[in-house]
């Protein structure tokens, strides 16, 4: 999700979250659930309308999902991008931040509000025994942004990824049915390295807004002074070499991911690595134009990222790394993971019933989506074509 503002404020990174009234961590039904009425086509186009319009790259990279993973993963997208917009653009976040966490207790208890990604989301949570400490997460990351917090280290700004992101990765990981301790592990840190690579990118945009996600403390070794740049913002060698090493921890984490995509079903692991490729291009652009993310937006060009896609697709057949490869999680991703793995026996009871002709997109559709992407990339030809923040 896109980074917002902070103001210092001290927090644990390993806090427990704290689940909506009413809900329990693992939904466990004593008698077999009665089959889910399927999503209703009309709410799967809202959700891919939204998603289309607010994520570039996002969508392109979903384009190369089995069809069985694309429709979950839009209507997961969806919801995330409501939520992420109902608190950012709203001047009453604690009313926001209360009224997210209704609509989910509803989604799990399975009487979805009448919002299209609400009832989308409520099929996913069915068919997959989503677990709530995911979505949880990734609200708690948006009441940390309400709330204002900047974050002293990168193990704190890491913490804050893995909510607002990791959580997104570990979520994909589950409806992709790659529940492995090392497959989800590794989700999570390309979700928290493309957050990195969010903040590096948007250092001017978010400083512009009152906004400051750089460590702290990376900044005063620079001999920058957190208030008085935020007042002043201003790009030189110091920034440069701030932005140069979150960059760095991003591609360690990037880098770290490729072992996860190993260990994908083959015909989702194309769709994640172009997601981790034109991710990790954006950090590249960054560096061709001096580092400098005060004074304007890396942007990956429209060509790049079709190369980068091209590249991708190779995935399905050979894995870009050893499988066998195994790092520990994350310490701020630690939950994420552990909720994931013991939702998994809840999943298997639960059944993998068929998940809606709603989430099936036809051939068809998606040819003339193709086909409409080429004669406006054609009529608007251009070398800059933005990349989303998700």
């Amino acid at each position: 999700m896109q980074a917002r503002s902070s103001s210092a404020v001290p927090f644990s990174g390993q806090a427990e979250l704290a689940l909506p009234v009413g809900l329990t961590a693992v939904p466990r039904p004593t008698r077999p659930p009665a089959p889910p009425a399927a999503p209703s086509g009309q709410d799967m186009l809202a959700c891919q309308v939204l998603m289309q319009g607010g994520s570039k790259t996002f969508f392109a990279a979903s384009r190369l999902l089995p069809g069985r993973v694309r429709g979950p993963a839009i209507a997961l997208y969806a919801f995330c991008r409501l939520a992420d917009d109902a608190i950012d653009l709203c001047t009453d976040q604690a009313s926001a931040m209360a009224g997210l966490q209704e609509r989910l207790r509803c989604i799990y208890a399975d009487t979805p509000m009448a919002y299209e990604a609400d009832r989308a989301l409520a099929a996913v949570v069915r068919e997959f025994g989503l677990p709530i400490e995911l979505l949880a997460a990734l609200l708690e990351g948006f009441q940390w942004d309400a709330e204002g917090r900047r974050y002293e280290t990168l193990d704190d700004l890491q913490a804050y990824g893995a909510r607002v992101a990791g959580s997104v990765g570990a979520m994909m990981a589950v409806i992709m049915r790659s529940r492995s301790e090392q497959a989800m592990a590794r989700a999570c840190d390309l979700g928290v390295a493309m957050q990195l690579t969010n903040i590096a990118r948007d250092v001017g945009e978010d400083a512009r807004n009152g906004r400051l996600y750089l460590p702290l403390q990376w900044l005063r070794e620079v001999g920058i002074d957190p208030a008085s740049w935020l007042a002043n913002p201003v790009f030189d060698g110091r920034i440069a070499s701030v932005v140069a090493r979150l960059l760095h921890a991003a591609d360690v984490l990037y880098a770290r991911s490729e072992h996860g995509i190993a260990q994908l079903p083959r015909d989702c692991r194309p769709a994640i690595r172009a997601a981790r490729l034109v991710y990790a291009e954006i950090g590249r652009e960054l560096e061709r134009n001096g580092l400098d993310s005060v004074n304007r937006r890396a942007v990956v060009s429209g060509r790049r990222k079709l190369a980068l896609l091209a590249r991708a697709s190779g995935a399905a057949l050979i894995a870009p790394a050893d499988p066998m490869q195994c790092f520990a999680p994350l310490p701020c991703t630690e939950f994420l993971v552990r909720a994931a793995l013991a939702c998994g026996e809840d999943a298997q009871l639960a059944g993998r019933r068929p998940f809606g002709s709603g989430f099936e997109w036809s051939a068809d559709l998606f040819a003339r989506l193709a086909a409409l992407d080429r004669a406006h990339a054609s009529a608007h030809a251009c070398p800059g074509n933005s990349v989303a923040r998700h």
